[in-house]
């Protein structure tokens, strides 16, 4: 006999994932025959802790087939939990979150959140489209200021070389404008999005623009407050939402707020003491030694317990509120791991008393879950900060999985969000395969390592390469757009854009040389989750019906369809069989079949049922 727990199982903990406060989760742990292991236990007490050192202990009730408990949790937080077997064996967390005996116990989580919590439903089963607003379209031509390169050679190579101080200034423009993205609204219609994250589009030096100089200003380059007004209202038309980026770690030096080289009409914090922005930053010796991000001097770091600072975000007339009335539908918060947990509490209470369905996703890189950033545990999502984050847990173990056949990190990943996040967060996480800041996707499929930035200047893909990459891309698009979670596609992946990191990765998008192949993929991608099977990819649990080393099938299901995922990185063939209940299909490749389906080798697929009528 042995013992079997795995909490993805609800005959094992009736609640999958995070659970709401005030919600009674049952506790099971089988005996089960089979498997290697020889150990029965008289036994059990189901024991957890949690960061401060509070401990609880619960004698498990002995039943014919093991052990059980049922518990309320009445405080939100993050417990840690195991079995333990009398003293000197414990039942704890393994491969897959699965339960295994050892002499030394291994946590599980629970992430008990507020039972308020919701995140929004618009969001849920949509596309997500990044775009980096001077680079994606152009349409007309706005003034350069004195200091911004503004370049005519849509396509050409951003500018990288440091100057003669050792500065790489990021000021060369291409011109790409509000105007432009709504001239191209059809085309991303086309590719079934719904909703547009835009990089910052607020007046700054630079152009990523993560630099703020005006938190109420349209960059000049951009357009006008009127330009992104006509873009929301007409995006809307096309059920697209925009989703702005809220950088409220930092601003720019060159800024209203900081002014260091006194551009602006206004008193700021490095010109004078006595400035009304002096208490937004923190001088080490005025005025010339602050914190900045990072170290980076052009990146002055905000106070965020600035009453100020609070009070122009998050006031009746403050720049969260102001942006959502004038079109936006949420932020991305930028670093959100550099931002204190009562500013993150409050930014949430700020977005949701002016449009409660508005989306609030933060910048975080690992398991948002159980976070710790400057030694103090976040609490993202326990439903007073975040509906959601950037997924780059799953990005990289969907890379990994692509170029190496291995399997088991993205089975371990995808364990992982199902048992920690909650099921609100879950459906709105941003799967990612790319963004600003990481190498296209099509540069990573090509495995072509670089060891600088001038080699990466200079680096394309053969040919050979290049197709070989794209049918990577597209096995890990399949994934993307099928795992739980929003696909955002960053601007150009599609197009069959190259580029290692930035600021290659951020070059003008290719209209008049796009790889309509690779384009027609996403745009039937996109077809048949927002279309053909919506309500399994929208909120549909995940079943794992099959995995080895390098093939996967999942299911999606939700309470009236299903969705059937292939994913075979391998050399050997499959067999798929259905259920005598009909007719089903393949829909990238369009195959029919009532009882199987071969998979092939290299190959994958998403299947549905077709309704009889």
């Amino acid at each position: 006999m042995q013992l079997r727990y795995d909490p993805l199982d609800r005959a094992c903990k009736s609640q999958i994932g995070a659970v709401s406060r005030g919600s009674e989760v049952l506790f099971h742990v089988y005996y089960s025959a089979g498997g290697e292991e020889n150990f029965s236990a008289d036994s059990c007490t189901l024991n957890f802790y949690q960061d401060d050192g509070t401990k609880f202990s619960f004698p498990m009730k002995r039943t014919e087939d093991g052990f059980t408990v049922a518990l309320r949790f009445h405080r939100i937080g993050l417990y840690f939990y195991y079995f333990d077997l009398g003293g000197s064996r414990f039942l704890g967390c393994g491969p897959l979150r699965a339960g295994v005996v050892t002499g030394e116990p291994a946590s599980w989580q629970i992430t008990v959140y507020d039972e308020s919590y919701e995140t929004p439903a618009w969001f849920k089963g949509g596309i997500m489209y990044q775009i980096f607003p001077d680079r994606f379209c152009k349409v007309g031509e706005y003034p350069a200021k004195p200091y911004q390169i503004l370049r005519q050679d849509w396509g050409g190579q951003p500018y990288f070389r440091p100057n003669s101080f050792g500065k790489v200034l990021n000021n060369d423009f291409f011109g790409g404008n509000l105007n432009g993205i709504r001239s191209r609204l059809s085309y991303l219609a086309s590719l079934h999005v719904t909703t547009i994250y835009l990089n910052p589009i607020f007046e700054a030096y630079s152009n990523h623009r993560y630099d703020t100089g005006d938190y109420l200003k349209i960059d000049g380059l951009l357009g006008t407050e009127a330009d992104f007004k006509a873009l929301a209202d007409e995006a809307a038309g096309y059920g697209i939402r925009l989703i702005l980026d809220g950088v409220f770690n930092h601003t720019g030096d060159d800024s209203r707020y900081f002014n260091k080289y006194g551009r602006y009409d206004s008193l700021g914090a490095y010109q004078s003491r006595n400035s009304p922005y002096a208490d937004w930053y923190r001088f080490q010796h005025f005025p010339d030694s602050y914190d900045s991000w990072w170290g980076v001097e052009t990146l002055p770091a905000v106070n965020e317990d600035s009453q100020s600072y609070r009070d122009f975000l998050f006031g009746a007339g403050g720049v969260i509120k102001t942006w959502l009335k004038r079109g936006a539908s949420g932020y991305r918060l930028d670093v959100a791991d550099e931002l204190p947990d009562s500013f993150l509490q409050l930014l949430r209470q700020t977005v949701k008393s002016e449009a409660l369905d508005a989306l609030v996703l933060g910048e975080v890189w690992e398991d948002a879950s159980n976070k710790i950033a400057y030694s103090e545990r976040r609490q993202y999502l326990q439903g007073r900060e975040l509906d959601s984050v950037m997924n780059y847990p799953l990005k990289n173990s969907i890379i990994h999985f692509v170029l190496t056949g291995d399997l088991s990190e993205l089975r371990e990943t995808v364990a992982m969000l199902r048992d920690n996040y909650p099921k609100e967060t879950l459906d709105c996480l941003m799967n990612i395969l790319g963004t600003h800041d990481t190498p296209r996707i099509l540069t990573v499929m090509g495995n072509r390592q670089c060891a600088d930035k001038e080699e990466m200047s200079r680096t394309r893909l053969s040919d050979e390469e290049k197709t070989r990459a794209k049918a990577l891309v597209r096995m890990a698009a399949v994934l993307q757009y099928t795992l739980p979670g929003v696909p955002c596609v960053f601007y150009g992946d599609e197009a069959g854009l190259e580029g290692y990191m930035d600021p290659f990765c951020r070059a003008c998008f290719p209209w008049d040389q796009m790889d309509k192949s690779l384009c027609a993929f996403y745009r039937r991608l996109g077809e048949i989750r927002t279309k053909r099977i919506p309500e399994a990819f929208r909120d549909g649990e995940y079943r794992e019906i099959y995995a080895d080393t390098r093939c996967l099938i999942f299911e999606r299901k939700s309470a009236r369809t299903s969705a059937y995922v292939f994913c075979n990185n391998s050399a050997t063939r499959y067999s798929l069989k259905f259920r005598s209940d009909g007719r089903y299909k393949e829909f990238l490749s369009g195959e029919e079949s009532t009882e199987r389906l071969e998979i092939g080798p290299f190959s994958y697929g998403i299947v549905g049922k077709i309704d009889e009528k």
